[in-house]
């Protein structure tokens, strides 16, 4: 028995075994899931040939069944059938068979009885079969390619069916099949030491380099299934076992399976297999890539890490003994002067980042600044575009509204003349007074609209009654246009906005209301306001039929409206929530359950000497 001292010793060691072994296990398996995902990049590619291999062995026969309806001899055969004309299109499927390359190639009635064939020489001729069992001489009498891969019931030997229905004036009359055989395409596989199957629809593996897994089946059948293919003789007699792996482990797009070798006494051999499935015929090729040499490559990487790990460490070990022999005197000064020139790097790394960061911080500072200055520069530029935008759709109003008083200056100008002609100057004055009135008014007209088109000038203070009064003046022509119900409960405080900007916000929520009531007789419009501890809430609501549930979400959007034609802009909510964004507020929309839609704008109260918040 050890003794304990010994014991002691060994400990030490026990953790570097570990690390020994987990580096070698981590080397193993990393290799190993390298090596099977280049197998599997390698495999993708031979998977996409050999793929395209099969659907071009069987593409360069297709147009082989269709041929025959050209020929003339075949079409007198099938309508009057005779040993003479029967002989011609013997030698002539003869002659046409030999040329393609296909196996065989035979002629039908629509009985399914074999009228000619290309092996009418041979002991197994197909000639005078009946092959209407089977089920590509079915889907060409009914007018579809007949597409079919089995075991001839006559010679045993497997090969692939093409057939096509001929037709004269419109009728089909008989049915063209083409059988070819494709072992060549194992042979192939043989010959490139490639291990592949491919297996069709009902998942029998019909050709595999292998000839141990041909006409094995891929997945379970039932009973049923297997009744049904023995019934239809396509794979003649055979048991038709399953293809079981002994383990099956799914790998990205393949799976990892365990098969028993050939040798009954070798042990079972592990493969990526990978799958592709084809277009015409219904198939699917499987490519089985053997994983010994990765495996091996594997073991080989791990034990070689291993022993680079355990070298690697004794190498450390007797270095560390060694320098802790050399530099016991040396120790504290060098951690001393170590610790120095850290601390002195990490405070110059310091300083340097710090400087860096507040270079940084001032230039986003600036950037920062000069961005405001833009986005201020073009809220104003759009300010102002929005109100020539309304100005503009008043403009008729207000031309309206000047030829009344202009026609009315006419007319007294010209009385006043035949007045003081008449020496009437009572009444002369009273015309000049009346004259003076109408171009006071025509005056306020200009100044209003004049007002609401030069610039905001940013003071940041406006009184909401006058707001409320200049925006229905600028509405005036459109109100009587438009008659409404009018409705208005607003307190004239001072809030934090621009006056214009203000003017302009009413002006289009108030034209918004009254193009949502147009089509209606009863229009209704609310102007409501109330104090909400230091913010003032005023809402505008109609009676109108309300916005579409589907377009709620984009009312702030810019460029959407759900005006007819080009009646909007789809600027105006979105403008005029950003100016009461930029005063500190906001515009928000509610739909109300009775109908209508209500925009509530909320803004800062001023509560400045002479002027009292709460109203």
């Amino acid at each position: 028995m050890p003794s304990p001292r010994s014991l002691r010793r060994l400990l030490p060691a026990l953790p570097i075994l570990l690390c020994v072994l987990a580096c070698g296990y981590a080397a193993y398996h990393l290799s190993n899931q390298a090596g099977i995902r280049a197998l599997a990049d390698n495999g993708e590619r031979q998977l996409e040939l050999h793929a395209r291999a099969v659907q071009g062995e069987i593409s360069t026969h297709t147009y082989l069944p269709s041929l025959l309806e050209l020929e003339a001899s075949v079409t007198r055969l099938l309508l009057i059938p005779t040993d003479y004309r029967r002989q011609r299109v013997n030698e002539y499927l003869e002659g046409l068979n030999s040329r393609s390359g296909s196996r065989a190639i035979y002629v039908m009635d629509t009985s399914g009885r074999v009228l000619a064939a290309s092996n009418w020489r041979d002991a197994d001729s197909f000639q005078g079969e009946d092959l209407s069992f089977r089920a590509y001489f079915q889907d060409a009498m009914q007018g579809r390619p007949g597409r079919f891969y089995g075991i001839g019931s006559t010679t045993g030997e497997a090969g692939y069916y093409l057939a096509h229905g001929l037709r004269n004036d419109g009728e089909i009359i008989g049915v063209a099949v083409v059988k070819i055989r494709l072992d060549t395409l194992e042979q192939r596989w043989e010959r490139a030491r490639l291990e592949a199957f491919v297996s069709d629809a009902n998942g029998i593996i019909i050709l595999s380099s292998d000839p141990a897994r041909r006409l094995k089946a891929v997945r379970p059948l039932d009973d049923d299934q297997r009744a049904r293919l023995a019934g239809s003789l396509q794979y003649h007699w055979t048991r038709l076992d399953e293809l079981t792996p002994l383990a099956r482990e799914p790998f990205g797009a393949g799976e990892l399976l365990t098969l028993p070798a050939a040798d009954a006494n070798a042990p079972p051999i592990r493969y990526l297999a990978q799958t592709l499935p084809l277009v015409d015929p219904p198939w699917e090729f499987t490519l089985l890539s053997p994983l010994q040499d990765v495996q091996r490559e594997a073991w080989r990487n791990g034990l070689l890490a291993a022993v680079a790990f355990a070298l690697v460490a004794f190498l450390l070990i007797a270095w560390n003994e060694r320098r802790k022999v050399v530099s016991t005197r040396l120790a504290a000064r060098e951690a001393l002067e170590e610790a120095n020139s850290q601390l002195e790097r990490k405070i110059a790394d310091r300083t340097a980042h710090l400087r860096a960061s507040n270079d940084l911080l001032r230039a986003q500072i600036r950037e920062r600044r000069q961005a405001e200055e833009t986005l201020r520069k073009a809220q104003d530029d759009l300010v102002q575009a929005g109100k020539l935008a309304v100005i503009g759709q008043m403009s008729t109003s207000i031309a309206h509204e000047l030829n009344q008083p202009l026609a009315a200056v006419r007319t007294l100008a010209g009385n006043s003349v035949r007045f003081l002609q008449r020496g009437n100057l009572e009444v002369t004055a009273s015309n000049l007074h009346t004259i003076n009135s109408l171009i006071d008014h025509m005056g306020r007209i200009t100044a209003s609209l004049r007002a609401f088109a030069r610039r905001s000038d940013d003071t940041g203070r406006a009184q909401l009654g006058k707001a409320v009064d200049a925006a229905i003046f600028l509405l005036h022509s459109r109100l009587e246009t438009t008659p409404v119900t009018l409705v208005r409960e607003v307190d004239d405080v001072p809030v934090g906005i621009d006056q214009t900007r203000l003017e302009q916000i009413l002006v289009n929520l108030i034209v918004n209301a009254l193009d949502a009531m147009a089509p209606q007789r009863d229009r209704r419009l609310w102007l409501h306001g109330e104090t909400d501890g230091k913010r003032y809430c005023l809402t505008v609501r109609d009676n109108g039929p309300g916005v579409p549930p589907e377009a709620r979400v984009h009312l702030f959007e810019p460029f959407f409206t759900t005006k007819p034609g080009e009646q909007g802009l789809g600027l105006g909510l979105t403008l005029s929530a950003s100016l009461a964004a930029a005063a500190g507020g906001n515009l928000a929309v509610q739909h109300p359950t009775e109908g209508g839609t209500a925009f509530v704008l909320t803004l800062p109260l001023l509560d400045l000497p002479g002027n009292p918040a709460d109203v």
